[in-house]
């Protein structure tokens, strides 16, 4: 249907042209309204103001007066009626017939202006790649030019044909200050290429896979998994507005839970998109925001199990195709229900065309549905044995695509999560089993093999090992199967024949066995599904999630496309109809006049399939035909509708497929299979063989089947016209889907529907990649640009008049602004745009036609160009004249100091030449002067050269003549010598010649005797002897021998070494001879330097001596430096050597200490974290605690769970209700809790049970052991003391005197230090009192009376102790333990002392000698006091000495160290220093260590000194027993009368037994804080409590005590149940609470707590009972009041953070808000209600105020003000990050101008160090983040080392969504983005995104005693505490 409209300014008519059947026409004027189907309005003859309008199927023409005759005679229905003075057309709301006005003016305007199109101007042009791209104007346009000189963004110049007879310009572009836009509304120029530019830019370069298109959202598949859907991203979206948050699915799923809540109505989420778009994923995250904000009512767990229902639908439902890897195989609708409270109640599961030919046929690269594979993949498993399976080639059903596998995913851990959801919806085991035994069954089917016998027989082999297999698993026989799948049996009227069939026909019959078994398998699974999710409680309303198939078109399209792409009309014209009625709403709140325009119906393409004579209508009658076959059903479509329908077309080369054009495309359907698809037939034969199956699962579902058949046949049969046979009335395929899809129409028109287009970016499953042409195919089939198209024809861009006042006052003048801002918006309008038909004001906003924002941007952006031109004049026009000045300036400077310089110049050239005539005479005289010296010095070098010359030529003669002389002394000599050696050897030669001869002559003598006998009888006597002598002197002459020869040998080598010596010698002296020659010729020179020489060497000499002498004294002083050095050195080597040993020492300790340190933190991190996690386990516990108690009390009072919900408020305000509200309930007054309470079958709560029992036994076991030692004292003790004598009474005589004293002695003290501290106080400047003057007079007489006071103090008290003594003494006297009292002492003899009758008289008793003896013991122990004291004080002069001693030294050394650190260099130096640091650090150490020793010391002795004392009270406590005791006070003597003080109170309340009741409810239920915080002193209910307690205590009544405390608790947590929501009272009984538990343990007895106590706290200690149990009580009830008051806290504190922190503005600036779209202009808020952070300040100091109010405790307050300070921080940075419009460089500025003012309020309360400044490091951090540069590698740099307190996540989304606001900023680049990445690529962090903002920190109540004395406590009477009373 198109509607036109057409305005006549002649004939003043208006024409409606409504054309139905596809007809095309022009428009029609009043005379040619021929068309069928016409609407006329035409003008009224009269003064009627009011034309009309009506609908007819005949043309008619109404006037004012036959209006109404007209109206009944044509029977037509008032449309609208159109006001002729305004030439407006106001509606009717009709939607039978698709009429939709639209606004506007009465014509259309085209926006194509020229200036728009002028030079620079940027244009979108087609193109066949990329769809469009962007070109640049090169010239400006002119109307009437032909063309359009275009540059495109590589620099290509193109001409652009401009087509003449329509004029059609190519669309303009945005600016870029607009591209990237949450809302493509938001867009000036509303257009395809627009939308895809802008989609491509948020999905490939801000990575943003959501974009809002008006009310739909539009989701682009990333194929990529994104951290964007965890719970925290939920929180962040839940209660927020749709406009307010970055477009998500969860703001979609927000905005139907509001509405829902709001408007009480259904709603609907309609998913659709291609196959892998994403749809289903999209439908799971909706679901899972349900279930996450809502909370179950009744039943638990149902949010569990409606999302266990998505992995059971995709295993069963989804497949892998080739364009997705999990494409949902068929639709669902899954409805939501909710009760009143707004929490899940149940679901139900509607399906949708499952497709069941995929069961046994996939086509390449495609798979069977997943659960097939995940069979397969789990077959190993011992459960899944019996099913004979193997891999998945083994099967025919599974491999038949030849993709087995999908990347990323493992098939056996998702049957795995399968069969865990089947287990969470209820299904058992046995089930499970059952359903995948019937699966595997399908898979063994597929392999059965049926082979040909002929042409119409076929056959299975009886053994096929498939078919047995699958008889087994189904429990059916073999051979009957075997049978049936090969025969059927045929029936006619009289007869039933049983006929084989082919091969083929039995294959096609085993499929369809299994298709059929598959579907209805199917079917009970979601029937299954459903009974899990149904819910006994009432369900008020749901929320529906339509899951369903989008457009498809293949190349070849079967029945199923064709039901698909039916679908997807139906839901397209809903889509229409539902956005044209928001429109109208909008337009018609607003008060907007508006026309009708054209748009496209899609009402016939329906009508062309499902009206009668349809597609459908044909098919169903061809399949009732006993012949029926596609090829006739084919003809008859031809036959039927080719003619007859424009949508409907036969292709040309095809007689067996036809054409549809759809609204998104035209698709080719082939005919082939239409006709078995949608008769569904199955062997009924098999069908009654599978029946008589033992498998009791197989049996149910075929009882299911039939019985859902014979309901449906019933229906038939009672609509369905008489005689119809069983068989004609079976529901074909194609007639069920119609019928449902009416159905599911019915349920979305009675719902509010929300819309989610999901787009496939590409077919290559590339992650963030965007296909330009399969973008834009997927938006025009989606209806997205159809719905652009819409919104671009009227006013799309929508404005509120304060956003447009902020934006646009830069083009406003200061006179221009009025008062009113509408006003003020009006009249710049007017000014600005001159038509006003282009624009229109509404109520609240302005509506723009499209293009004009970009036109108001354009002159916002040349009127700040314009002014950054003026200001960059003024700017340069001052800097210039300030450099022309200083160039002025400096140039006088110049030639003033040039001026000068000459000047001075000159001055000294002056100087110069003067000085120069005086150097010059000086210089002639100097040179004159020298000349003389030099030849006066010249004559006299000369005559003293000559007269040496002439002396050692002298000398050199004499010298000459004497060797001559010693020459021939030596020549002489050496004849001599020589003629003596010749003489003498002649003379020996001559005497060996003779004694030769005369030796020969006796040898011949001798001869001739020997020749004789006697001579040889004489020769022998004797011989031998002679002979053995000879033989002797013969040996020895040859050892004479050898050793002569060897000396001979030896002289001979040293003669001839002496001979080369002397030679070498000679050869020496010859050369030295020739030296001498030639040193003899410089002789003469070195004769004269000789003498020089020998003249300086004198002078040397002397300077020498001199040197020596200083020499001798130097070292002298030096060594005597060496001395003291070295002995220095000795000591400094020692001090070093011991140093060393104890920087090693130091070193170890320091190591332990750095170790236990690292220990301690370590152990500090694991305590906040044991304490976090108790603390929220505590709080779990106590949940479940009271909700079982709750549930208890409702079964006992039979009350409804459902009734309690009417109570719950309302979700729209806050979904997240608080835990502590839940979980404190009111307990009985009694707090005895049974035994069934206890009993929860938790897991958390065993194990607190289990702890708390082990904690029960070891304290157990350390209070046996205690008791166990104390006996074992006691038992000692009692030894002892049987072993004491009597003497004790003196001994106790004595101590009580002393004690006296001391104590005495100790107010004596103090008095005198009050005394001297009113001295001291007294004004600095005024002297004190002189002696005489009247305040000395006053102050002796007050010290005078004090003494007098003391002394009678002191009597009374002697009198009364020796009174004690004497009683005591007396007591014993006649005991055997009294044997040896010494009662004289109290009687003493008075006659040794010789007193007067007098003194005996006044001392008839002995009290006046036991006075004098006691001031004697007086004296003894104040002069013992005194020695004591003056030794105290030596030992402290001692100390005191030696620590200045000790500071002395340190000192010294301190100065010598810098002295010598000093002359170091620096690396040694901070060495030095270093080593010396650690020394001391190290003596620091070992200091503390021994005065820790020490205390440790006295600890031990004041211990003991205390369980002395301890037993001494005992002691006096069984004496004053046995003093009670009748035949005691019979003994004792008469009574003292002794003065004594008042009564004092002990801080006790007493109250009668059963009054708890009345207190607490005075005190805690009826109490209201703020008339107690104001008015009483804090923590008074705190005090009265524990008074009461007290009381309980000292009557040892247990139960008093227990009831007293349980009622207390209960009370407390009944008020915080009730009024938790109430911040002063949970502030004020968390103070309290804190105060009395402070109070059981201050006065508990606790040693370390009784030090901080006064004597009088220490004395109102608890005694009968140990209450540190209860401690803990309240400290868990303290720390849960503290978590509701955090969240108290929060939710006041939730809904102005976002307002305050980020959106207002405290700053205003030029730069405004950007244009966004319909979403963010939904709302106004008035600028007096805006929320700044003046009013979040406000309320922080309200909390404080409160809080220091109620004296919580500066710690805990300080925890509570970090905990805020956290919540503001998480909840404003979560919020930064999904929101694109709040990254910008103006938001930075904002946000640390914000922060800087919470830091502020931080300093004014004194809580900088508590930690809270802390917590905001993120938020600034991410705001400089938002200012710093961001372009270089440097910059880079910088972000890494800035943001620490942000994660890389975090870092990488804020630089993604930086968005600039004017056009003058330029956007992050990717590859800067990339950069930040790798640099912080190291980091090891959360990948998380956001913060949590629900986290708590662990909190630690520390101890604070109180100051506050209970007995002065006053009960006020306004409290009603009357039967209470004060002890």
């Amino acid at each position: 249907m198109i509607i036109n409209m057409k305005y006549s300014r002649q004939s003043k008519t208006f024409t409606f042209l409504l054309l139905f059947n596809g007809k095309r026409s022009e428009h029609a004027r009043v005379r040619r309204w021929e068309a069928r189907d016409t609407l006329v309005l035409t003008t009224c003859q009269g003064t009627r103001s009011s034309w009309t309008a009506v609908e007819s199927s005949q043309p008619c023409h109404l006037s004012s007066s036959s209006a109404g005759e007209e109206l009944r005679k044509s029977s037509c229905r008032l449309i609208g009626k159109v006001n002729k003075k305004k030439k407006k057309v106001q509606p009717f709301l009709c939607w039978q017939k698709s009429f939709f006005f639209f606004e506007g003016s009465r014509e259309t305007e085209d926006m194509a202006a020229s200036g728009l199109y002028s030079k620079h101007a940027r244009v979108w042009l087609p193109d066949a790649a990329e769809v469009w791209k962007s070109a640049e104007l090169i010239k400006d346009y002119t109307p009437g030019d032909l063309t359009l000189t275009l540059q495109l963004e590589d620099g290509t110049e193109v001409e652009h044909k401009i087509d003449p007879k329509t004029n059609s310009l190519p669309p303009l572009r945005n600016p870029n200050i607009l591209v990237g836009e949450n809302d493509l509304t938001a867009l000036s120029y509303l257009h395809e290429p627009a939308v895809l530019h802008n989609l491509k830019v948020r999905f490939i370069d801000s990575k943003l896979i959501y974009t809002y298109c008006g009310i739909v959202l539009v989701a682009i598949n990333p194929y990529e998994s994104l951290q964007i859907y965890e719970a925290d991203i939920i929180n962040a979206y839940s209660g927020q507005n749709m406009g307010d948050m970055d477009p998500h699915i969860f703001a979609v799923a927000e905005e139907a839970y509001k509405q829902m809540a709001r408007d009480e109505r259904n709603q609907s989420i309609i998913v659709s998109g291609e196959s892998g778009a994403g749809k289903t994923v999209s439908a799971k995250y909706a679901m899972r925001y349900f279930a996450t904000v809502s909370f179950s009512s009744g039943e638990a767990n149902i949010e569990d199990r409606v999302l266990a229902s998505s992995p059971i639908m995709e295993a069963l439902g989804n497949a892998k195709t080739t364009r997705n890897d999990n494409s949902s195989r068929f639709g669902k609708y899954i409805e939501i229900g909710f009760d009143k409270k707004l929490s899940i109640t149940g679901a139900n599961m509607r399906t949708y065309l499952l497709e069941k030919s995929r069961v046994v046929f996939q086509a390449n690269g495609e798979r069977n549905y997943h659960v097939f594979y995940q069979l397969c993949a789990s077959s190993h498993l011992p459960e899944f044995k019996s099913f004979k399976l193997g891999c998945t080639e083994d099967f025919h059903y599974t491999n038949q695509g030849q993709s087995p596998v999908i990347d990323g995913v493992d098939d056996a851990k998702e049957m795995c999560n399968t069969r865990k959801a089947f287990s969470l919806l209820g299904v058992s085991e046995a089930d499970q089993m059952s359903i995948y035994q019937i699966l595997a069954a399908i898979l063994h089917l597929s392999n059965v093999e049926v082979k040909d016998q002929s042409a119409d027989r076929s056959s299975i082999m009886p053994d096929d090992a498939h078919l047995m297999v699958f008889c087994e698993l189904m429990g059916v026989p073999c051979e009957e199967m075997a049978h049936w799948l090969c025969h059927r049996t045929l029936k006619t009227t009289t007869e039933t024949f049983v006929k084989t069939v082919s091969k083929m026909s039995a294959v096609n019959g085993r499929d369809a066995l299994a298709k059929h078994i598959y579907a209805t398998l199917f079917s009970r699974i979601v029937a299954s599904i459903n009974r899990a999710l149904e819910s006994a409680a009432k369900q008020r309303s749901f929320i529906g999630v339509l899951d369903i198939y989008g457009f498809e078109t293949f190349d070849i399209n079967s029945f199923e496309q064709f039901c698909i792409n039916y679908a997807n009309e139906k839901l397209q014209q809903q889509f229409n109809l539902h956005v044209f009625k928001l429109e109208q709403e909008e337009y018609m709140k607003e008060g907007i006049p508006w026309t009708l325009i054209d748009f496209f119906d899609n009402q016939p393409c329906i009508n062309l399939i499902e009206a009668k004579l349809g597609v459908l209508d044909l098919l169903d009658e061809e399949c009732r035909m006993p012949k029926g076959s596609d090829d006739t059903w084919a003809q008859k479509l031809y036959n039927t509708l080719q003619k007859k329908n424009v949508h409907f077309e036969k292709p040309r080369l095809s007689n067996r497929a036809f054409i549809i054009h759809h609204f998104a495309d035209k698709v080719e359907y082939q005919c082939e299979g239409f006709l078995e698809k949608n008769k569904d037939t199955v062997n009924q034969d098999q069908i009654n063989v599978l029946k008589k199956s033992k498998f009791d699962m197989l049996l149910t579902l075929f009882e299911d089947d039939e019985k859902a058949t014979s309901s449906a046949n019933k229906r038939t049969a009672v609509t369905g016209r008489a005689g119809q046979s069983q068989k004609d009335t079976k529901k074909t395929v194609g007639l069920q889907f119609r019928q449902s899809l009416h159905l599911l129409m019915d349920t979305l028109n009675a719902t509010t529907p929300h819309y989610v287009r999901c787009i496939k970016p590409n077919d290559n499953k590339a992650s963030f990649t965007l296909d330009p042409v399969r973008a834009v195919q997927q938006l025009r089939a989606c209806g997205i640009l159809e719905t652009i198209r819409i919104s671009a024809a009227g006013f799309p861009s929508r404005w509120t008049y304060q956003e447009f006042f902020r934006r646009y006052r830069v083009l406003m003048k200061q006179k221009d602004v009025l008062p009113d801002r509408k006003q003020t918006c009006k009249c710049l309008l007017e000014k600005l745009i001159k038509d006003q038909d282009l624009y229109q004001f509404g109520k609240n906003k302005i509506f723009f036609r499209a293009g004009q924002v970009a036109f108001l941007e354009k002159l916002r952006s040349d009127k700040l160009r314009e002014a950054c031109v003026r200001i960059q004049k003024t700017i340069r026009c001052w800097v210039a004249r300030k450099k022309y000045l200083r160039m002025r300036e400096s140039a006088v400077t110049i030639q003033r100091l040039v001026r000068g310089h000459q000047a001075r110049c000159y001055v000294k050239f002056l100087r110069r030449t003067r000085a120069a005539i005086t150097i010059q005479r000086m210089v002639r005289m100097w040179l004159a002067r020298r000349r003389y010296q030099r030849q006066r010095s010249a004559a006299i070098t000369v005559q003293c050269y000559l007269r040496a010359y002439m002396a050692k030529k002298q000398y050199y003669k004499l010298m000459f003549e004497q060797k001559a002389v010693v020459v021939q002394k030596w020549v002489r000599g050496w004849l001599v010598r020589r003629h003596y050696r010749r003489t003498l050897a002649a003379i020996i030669l001559l005497q060996s010649c003779v004694r030769r001869m005369r030796a020969k002559m006796d040898l011949k003598k001798l001869k001739v005797d020997a020749r004789s006998v006697e001579h040889f009888k004489k020769l022998n006597f004797g011989m031998e002897n002679k002979i053995m002598q000879l033989q002797h002197k013969l040996n020895e002459q040859h050892k004479e021998n050898r050793e002569l020869s060897e000396r001979l040998n030896s002289v001979e080598k040293s003669k001839a070494l002496e001979r080369e010596r002397c030679t070498r010698e000679i050869e020496n002296l010859h050369r030295s001879e020739q030296d001498s020659r030639a040193k003899a010729e410089k002789v003469p020179s070195l004769l004269e330097q000789l003498s020089f020489l020998q003249h300086e060497l004198e002078k040397t000499r002397r300077e020498k001596d001199d040197l020596e002498e200083q020499k001798k004294d130097y070292i002298e002083r030096t060594q005597q430096v060496v001395e003291q050095l070295n002995s220095k050195n000795s000591v400094l080597n020692s001090e070093n050597d011991e140093l060393n040993k104890q920087i090693l020492e130091q070193a170890q300790n320091l190591t332990e200490i750095k170790s236990n340190v690292e220990i301690t933190k370590q152990m500090e991190k694991d305590l906040n974290e044991e304490r976090s996690r108790y603390q929220s386990l505590l709080s779990e516990h106590l949940h479940l605690e009271e909700r079982h108690r709750d549930l208890r009390e409702e079964m006992d009072l039979g009350i409804s769970p459902r009734k309690s919900g009417q109570n719950r408020k309302d979700s729209i305000f806050s979904n997240a209700s608080s835990e502590f509200t839940q979980s404190l309930g009111s307990e009985d007054e009694s707090s005895v809790h049974t035994e069934d309470e206890s009993q929860v079958d938790l897991s958390v709560l065993l194990k607190l049970q289990r702890r708390v029992k082990e904690l029960e036994q070891d304290k157990q076991s350390l209070w046996q052991q205690l008791d166990n030692r104390e006996e074992a004292q006691q038992e000692k003790a009692e030894e002892v003391e049987t072993q004491r004598t009597v003497g004790r009474a003196e001994l106790d005589l004595e101590t009580l005197k002393r004690q006296e004293l001391e104590s005495e002695n100790k107010k004596l003290k103090q008095d005198l230090n009050e005394l001297r501290k009113s001295l001291t106080n007294e004004d600095k400047e005024s002297l004190p009192p002189a002696p005489g003057s009247m305040p000395y007079n006053i102050l002796l007489d007050q010290l005078s009376s004090s003494n007098e006071e003391l002394e009678m103090r002191k009597e009374e008290v002697l009198l009364l102790r020796s009174h004690m003594v004497r009683q005591e003494a007396l007591k014993h006297k006649d005991s055997a333990l009294g044997e040896g009292v010494n009662l004289d002492l109290e009687i003493p003899s008075f006659k040794e002392v010789n007193r007067s009758s007098e003194i005996h008289t006044l001392n008839e008793d002995g009290e006046l000698w036991l006075a004098y003896e006691g001031l004697k013991e007086t004296n003894r122990l104040l002069e013992f006091q005194m020695q004591e004291q003056k030794r105290i004080h030596s030992d402290k002069y001692r100390k005191l000495t030696e620590e200045v001693n000790k500071l002395k030294a340190e000192r010294e050394q301190q100065q010598k160290l810098l002295a010598q650190t000093l002359l170091l260099p620096e690396d040694a130096r901070i060495e030095a220093t270093l080593k010396h640091a650690i020394t001391r650090l190290t003596n620091d150490n070992l200091e503390l260590m021994e005065y820790q020793e020490k205390q440790d010391k006295v600890i031990r002795k004041l211990k003991k000194q205390l369980k002395i004392y301890f037993k001494k009270v005992q002691d006096f406590e069984v004496g004053a027993q046995q003093k009670n005791n009748p035949s005691v006070m019979n003994t004792r003597s008469r009574a003292v009368s002794i003065t004594r003080k008042e009564r004092e109170y002990q801080g006790m309340l007493e109250y009668r037994e059963g009054d708890e009741g009345r207190l607490l409810k005075n005190m805690v239920t009826d109490l209201k804080p703020r008339g107690v915080a104001v008015s009483f002193i804090p923590g008074l209910p705190s005090y009265i409590i524990f008074m009461c307690l007290r009381y309980a205590d000292n009557v040892n009544d247990d139960q008093r005590v227990s009831n007293l405390l349980n009622s207390t608790i209960s009370s407390i947590k009944g008020v915080i149940k009730r009024r938790g929501d109430d911040l002063e009272v949970v502030s004020f009984w968390l103070a309290n609470t804190c105060r009395l538990m402070h109070c059981l343990k201050q006065y508990s007895g606790d040693e370390e707590v009784m030090k901080n106590n006064t004597a009088k706290q220490n004395e109102q200690c608890l005694t009968n009972f140990e209450l540190s149990e209860y401690q803990q009580v309240f400290g868990d009830l303290a720390i849960q009041i503290y978590r509701q008051l955090i969240k108290c806290m929060e939710e006041i504190l939730q809904p102005i953070i976002v307002s305050s922190m980020l959106e207002h503005e405290t700053i205003h600036s030029v730069l405004g808000a950007k244009p966004t779209g319909l979403r963010k202009r939904s709302t106004t808020i008035p600028e007096a209600d805006t929320v700044t952070v003046d009013i979040l300040l406000q309320r922080l100091g309200l909390f404080y105020t409160t809080m220091s109010q109620h004296e919580m405790g500066s710690e805990l307050i300080e925890q509570v003000v970090r905990q805020q300070f956290y919540i503001i921080c998480a909840v404003t940075l979560n919020h930064l990050l999904l929101r694109k419009d709040m990254c910008s460089w103006s938001k930075g500025l904002q946000i640390r101008y914000n922060v800087w003012q919470l830091e502020e309020w931080l300093a004014e309360r004194g809580l900088q160090d508590c930690g809270a400044k802390e917590t905001l490091e993120p938020l600034v951090q991410a705001a400089q983040l938002l200012q710093i540069k961001k372009k270089t590698e440097d910059d880079a740099q910088a972000i890494c080392t800035m943001c620490t307190a942000l994660t890389t996540t975090q870092i990488v989304k804020v630089l993604t969504l930086y968005t600039p606001v004017i056009e003058f900023e330029e956007r992050v680049s990717i590859t800067f983005i990339t950069m930040i990445k790798d640099l912080l690529s190291g980091r090891v962090e959360s990948s998380t995104l956001m913060m949590d903002s629900k986290k708590i920190f662990s909190v630690t109540i520390p101890f604070t005693p109180s100051s506050v004395a209970l007995e002065t406590i006053q009960i006020p009477a306004s409290l009603n505490l009357a039967f209470l009373k004060r002890i």
